[in-house]
């Protein structure tokens, strides 16, 4: 009996607004069937500052655009990942500014960021900020990416005897942010130039600073306990555990879990198409058709602040009656000539049927459709546009 062949990864993600007013955090993961490659990213805004949300949206979406762009290269240009996740943070980085800039009111926005690529079971990071990456492996949590915020010296300054575990916990700049995306100088980023190795059995958590409400033991004790069950029943159980804490100032939750399923050798690596190649021995390439304006909403045209109805335009409205005023011409003198060719097709056939009537006159010869008149041109015509089809390759 044939059975589907299982996927590389087993991947969930989760995210629940918590006790905040607003959901300030954004996710997305992308692990294709069939692909041996992934891409996860997430993005925690800043709580209490103008538009956390809009900022976790712009990170997740720049970054994760960037990364699907050059997924295709992971394979052949793996040594180049960590600088693909470089370039993905900094061309966020650089959209935020350009809408803080744009909306002087969102000033002050950011987002932390922490991002993962895997390939087969190499797994490679960048992480701005204090959203953790957690590792599930032996039974024992570790963070494997640095924490950019004031809590690694606040739990310094408990292993120095200079506060207790209590203060250290409670205090009022633990989650105090050394760096994060703004718009502005980015201090510090978290992105190793060597892949982690994943083992079988590991479970892998990218988190915004929310699933820390739960005590890291308490973490470890859920991964550990239902280490082999799939992703999703891993996820469920963790936002389980924090629903049953009931913190009323519970951060907003995002995280997502990841697995491996297996470590078998690669079947088909996906491979990138060379820049301008047009393939001329496979497949018929996709056409593209020119037809002439029938009214509906173009991606490009300009809207009213509502975003309900294209925005009036005198000039255009009246370039469009007209359009529509010669379309109307051109199938009425198109009808009248195919009922002209009908009528002379008919007359053709009479003309030479056998034993003509002497009381009938017979037919006039038909005109040949070729050598007809053609229509005056209208000086108009040429506003209409052709049905043309130009070939191209799908991209």
């Amino acid at each position: 009996m044939w059975r589907s062949p299982e996927p590389r990864y087993d991947v969930a993600s989760a995210i629940a607004q918590g006790g905040r007013d607003y959901q300030e955090d954004a996710i997305t993961t992308d692990f294709p069937f069939g692909m041996d490659s992934g891409v996860a990213v997430l993005a925690d805004g800043m709580g209490g500052h103008a538009a956390g949300d809009v900022a976790s949206k712009i990170v997740v979406t720049e970054v994760y655009s960037e990364l699907k762009f050059q997924s295709a290269n992971f394979a052949d240009f793996e040594r180049d990942i960590p600088a693909f996740m470089r370039k993905a943070a900094k061309g966020a980085n650089s959209c935020v500014r350009d809408h803080v800039r744009a909306n002087p009111g969102c000033q002050g926005m950011g987002a932390t960021l922490v991002s993962v690529v895997l390939v087969e079971n190499r797994m490679y990071w960048m992480s701005i900020g204090d959203s953790p990456l957690y590792l599930l492996r032996d039974g024992k949590l570790c963070q494997l990416n640095e924490d950019h915020s004031l809590a690694p010296q606040i739990d310094f300054m408990v292993e120095q005897g200079l506060i207790s575990a209590e203060a250290a916990k409670n205090h009022p700049d633990r989650n105090c942010l050394t760096s994060v995306i703004l718009g502005g100088k980015v201090a510090r980023a978290d992105c190793p130039m060597e892949p982690f190795e994943l083992k079988l059995g590991d479970v892998v958590v990218v988190s915004s600073d929310g699933l820390q409400y739960l005590e890291e033991p308490k973490i470890r004790k859920i991964l550990h306990k239902y280490r082999r069950r799939k992703a999703a029943e891993i996820a469920g159980y963790l936002l389980e555990a924090l629903d049953e804490l009931a913190d009323p100032d519970q951060d907003n939750i995002s995280f997502s879990v990841i697995k491996l399923n297996h470590m078998k050798p690669v079947v088909r690596k996906i491979v990138a198409k060379p820049v301008g190649l047009i393939e001329t021995y496979s497949a018929p390439a996709t056409r593209v058709a020119a037809l002439p304006d029938v009214g509906g909403v173009a991606i490009d045209d300009d809207t009213d602040p509502a975003g309900s109805e294209p925005m009036a335009d005198p000039d255009e409205e009246e370039a469009a009656r007209a359009r529509a005023e010669i379309r109307a011409r051109m199938e009425a003198e198109i009808r009248a000539e195919l009922e002209a060719e009908a009528a002379a097709r008919a007359a053709a056939v009479i003309s030479v049927e056998p034993g003509p009537d002497p009381e009938v006159e017979p037919a006039e010869p038909a005109a040949d459709a070729d050598t007809r008149s053609e229509p005056e041109p209208d000086p108009e015509e040429d506003e209409v546009l052709p049905l043309a089809a130009s070939g191209g390759a799908r991209s």
